[in-house]
């Protein structure tokens, strides 16, 4: 553990620059690393769920929709695994180093997976580089919310946070047609892999080249100093805000007593599980069984992940500026209207393409704002050297349960109910993650500020 944190260690801080020179700079780099993280979250979605649209290649050859949905299911538990404990190193590491490592690994092995046939030859041996490929997927939000709350302060975060957040839209998004674009090219099915993977390893550089670690690493005033603009109470440290915290702190301090964590980790296995049950199994879904084309239930992934995108912002929005900083109420309203829109996916009467395509676009549209909220949920309710391991507890619940399910369990659900039993779980989880979510109502009240956050 040692020799790994030595690999990605924070960037020492050093003299600051002079009045004349803080503000500019902060606003120059503010924005670099903001497209750091942007870009480089998008391209770790080019290489995330090729799979899911590699299945029905795969199923015509041979492949059972629950033995693929079990392989697929490997990503999501070294996923969940991953994001909490390297979200721990991430709170220890520089984020320059640690986001870009993450993207180039899994490039590398995306591009294998492409290339090798033997890789794509039986589910135990999909299952094994599919949870490597999750280990390595698991190194790039922590890093993400590490910069977040070390360049952004807490009464601007929220609309930050919201914006960043779609760069897995813009990722996820873009891999429906660029998965059309490298069959045109390649002639290969195969290219939905190795075509995306190219694309993620020169993004892996950019992001070298543009991230920073924190503002004291160049030469700048904390960001909470910067814009006098100070975190609530309950998330600040019993001393230094700006002291590296020891990885049992982190765990035993703030994370693991911390009730409210608990509270939105359990709603996020049941949003998870509505995420990935519909999305990933929309192409299948809607290829075998509703008369889409391959090259249709691409574009429809597509149209799924861009609607997040001003649901997402909307959300974020509405969360701080209607219920002055309350994430609970927003979510809960989003996750009533994703129970409406699921019900009428699976209910169709027309049995129509186009409201096939709608009712996708609906789901895109809200479920990406409850995804966000937890994350944003998560950041707030801890001092922010312990962001990532916060957000990772989470991240854990939601992809080693949530995720699973999504994928396995309605894979097998379909195997052996029908597409009723896939769609009786995703409104069962509708209705779960409401209540959880319920639990947390009034967190993030205005409350009153210590006599050291009013000056």
């Amino acid at each position: 553990m040692n020799s790994l944190l030595a690999c990605f260690k924070p960037a020492p801080h050093i003299a600051r620059l002079s009045l004349d020179k803080t503000d500019p700079s902060y606003k120059r780099l503010r924005l670099q690393v903001f497209l750091g993280i942007f870009i480089g979250y998008a391209g770790y979605y080019l290489v995330r769920k090729n799979f899911a649209l590699a299945m029905p290649y795969l199923m015509e050859q041979g492949f059972s929709q629950g033995d693929l949905g079990f392989a697929f299911s490997a990503l999501s538990i070294a996923y969940g695994f991953s994001k909490f404990l390297m979200g721990n190193i991430s709170d220890r590491s520089n984020p320059r180093y640690f986001l870009s490592a993450g993207l180039l690994l899994s490039g590398i092995l995306t591009l294998m997976m492409g290339f090798m046939p033997v890789m794509l030859s039986s589910i135990w041996v999909m299952f094994g580089l599919l949870f490597l490929n999750g280990w390595f997927q698991g190194m790039g939000w922590p890093p993400c919310g590490r910069t977040m709350v070390h360049w952004y302060s807490h009464n601007e975060r929220g609309r930050w946070v919201s914006i960043w957040n779609v760069a897995h839209n813009v990722g996820g998004g873009l891999i429906g047609p660029m998965a059309s674009l490298g069959i045109v090219l390649f002639g290969a099915w195969q290219s939905l892999f190795y075509f995306p993977a190219a694309i993620a390893i020169i993004i892996a550089i950019f992001i070298f080249y543009t991230m920073r670690d924190t503002p004291q690493s160049c030469g700048l005033p904390p960001i909470e100093e910067h814009r006098n603009d100070y975190p609530p109470n309950h998330v600040q440290t019993a001393d230094d805000p700006e002291k590296e915290l020891s990885g049992k702190d982190i765990f035993f301090k703030y994370v693991f007593r911390n009730k409210y964590l608990w509270y939105i980790a359990i709603a996020n296995i049941f949003i998870y599980l509505v995420r990935y049950g519909v999305v990933d199994w929309a192409p299948t879904y809607l290829s075998l069984h509703r008369g889409f084309t391959h090259n249709q239930a691409n574009w429809a992934y597509f149209l799924y992940e861009y609607a997040g995108i001003p649901g997402t912002i909307l959300c974020g929005l509405a969360s701080d500026k209607l219920f002055s900083g309350r994430r609970a109420p927003i979510g809960i309203i989003y996750m009533l209207l994703v129970t409406v829109a699921v019900l009428v996916y699976w209910l169709n009467p027309l049995d129509s393409i186009w409201v096939y395509n709608f009712c996708l676009i609906a789901i895109g549209f809200l479920i990406y704002g409850p995804v966000m909220l937890i994350g944003l949920f998560a950041l707030e309710l801890v001092p922010k050297k312990a962001a990532g391991t916060a957000a990772g507890l989470t991240g854990l619940f939601g992809y080693l349960f949530g995720s699973v399910l999504g994928d396995a369990g309605i894979g097998y659900a379909v195997d052996w109910f029908g597409w009723t039993g896939g769609f009786t779980l995703l409104i069962a989880s509708c209705i779960l993650s409401i209540f959880f979510l319920s639990l947390t109502w009034n967190v993030g009240k205005p409350e009153k500020m210590s006599e050291h956050n009013k000056q």
